[in-house]
């Protein structure tokens, strides 16, 4: 298998990582893309927030982090 994040995964395809990442595991290599987008926002107003389960960022107020803010794009 390979080793990633000091967690062992199985030769094959790795449908999702616990660090959102998508793999191919082979016994020469292992090749990941993220699962996830980074976003770009207004960031003295706002902070970005990432959900592990959902592997994305929510992008909220810093002093209100009950309202999200307008994100620009995603990269």
């Amino acid at each position: 298998g390979c080793i990633l994040d000091g967690k062992l995964y199985p030769f094959g395809e790795i449908e999702k990582t616990e660090n959102c990442h998508r793999c191919s595991c082979s016994q020469e290599e292992i090749r990941c893309c993220s699962l996830y987008h980074t976003p770009i926002y207004d960031r003295e107003r706002c902070k970005a927030v990432f959900n592990k389960k959902s592997c994305s960022y929510i992008v909220v107020e810093k002093d209100d982090p009950s309202k999200e803010c307008f994100v620009y794009s995603r990269v």
